[in-house]
């Protein structure tokens, strides 16, 4: 619902929190990067207890994560947080020698108490399997759905086999991209059921951009109001569009030559998307290397 992708504006992603937790959400996940931890803190001001918050930083070094948890803190407007994450972490193993001050300083802000576990936001199955052998990780926010997507270093069976090695050393677990970034929404319901089956998964976790998803997620994990039972049949690709994390492109043109409908194209190193002649076949987001194509 944020800047980088759908943009729907403060207040009406702080209307989409609200109605959230009212209806018994419980766990939110941001991050620095996503830029909407200011609309989770405008919430959170006055409605912290029992909600469980995780947020995540592409900080390397002792001094970087320490900016970035006191920029969490106030733009979250509390004075802890459940969960944070090293994000993006995608490289194995050198990430763990790479980024050791960052996870340094959030096992030293663990004992002060000002973070309750300390996570890795990743979609490599190395890194998942690295992380279950190490004291300084507690929580792995995972990327695995049931066609495979962005998966990085390992297939979808690999993953599964790490994320229970990780639930077998008594690390916690939840889910990212179960619909693969929008192209699962045909097999919506399975797709999210095969994720919540995993062994060791406690969560799922799904974006949103309208009260009209969040009462068709909420109804397909089982909430029952008058609201969920009258809401209009579920969520589909001809809602959505195409959106590209230009901001990680690297331009190397794997999807443009993936679309059978001229679609894509290269402007200035970064891949473009022509909606005029996008169906949302999504042919191209399979063949995206970084994982960066998205429904929206």
């Amino acid at each position: 619902m944020g800047p980088l992708q759908s943009d729907l504006g403060e207040e009406r992603c702080l209307e989409i929190i609200t109605r959230a937790a009212e209806l018994g959400v419980n766990f939110f996940d941001t991050a620095e990067g996503y830029k909407t931890q200011p609309y989770l803190g405008k919430y959170l001001k006055n409605k912290r207890s029992g909600i469980v918050v995780a947020t995540k930083s592409h900080a390397k070094t002792d001094d970087e994560m320490a900016v970035s948890v006191e920029k969490s803190l106030l733009e979250l407007q509390t004075d802890y947080i459940d969960i944070y994450h090293l994000h993006s972490v995608r490289d194995c193993p050198k990430v763990f020698e790479e980024r050791k001050g960052a996870l340094r300083k959030l096992n030293q802000l663990k004992q002060e108490q000002i973070i309750k576990a300390v996570g890795l936001a990743t979609h490599n199955v190395k890194v998942v399997n690295a992380a279950a052998e190490r004291d300084d990780v507690d929580i792995l926010f995972v990327l695995i759905n049931k066609a495979g997507m962005g998966i990085v270093d390992g297939t979808t069976a690999e993953m599964v086999e790490a994320i229970e090695k990780a639930a077998h050393a008594g690390k916690g677990l939840y889910v990212m991209k179960a619909l693969a970034g929008g192209n699962l929404l045909p097999d919506y319901h399975e797709a999210l059921s095969w994720a919540r089956r995993l062994e060791g998964i406690s969560s799922v976790a799904v974006g949103v951009v309208s009260i009209k998803e969040l009462l068709q997620n909420l109804k397909h994990f089982g909430l029952k109001t008058p609201e969920t039972e009258n809401v209009s049949p579920d969520i589909t690709i001809k809602e959505k569009k195409l959106h590209i994390l230009e901001r990680l492109c690297t331009g190397c043109a794997t999807c443009v030559e993936a679309c059978p409908n001229n679609a894509l194209f290269l402007e200035g190193e970064k891949a473009k998307i022509n909606h005029e002649n996008c169906i949302l076949c999504g042919y191209c987001s399979p063949h995206c290397p970084l994982f960066l194509i998205r429904m929206v």
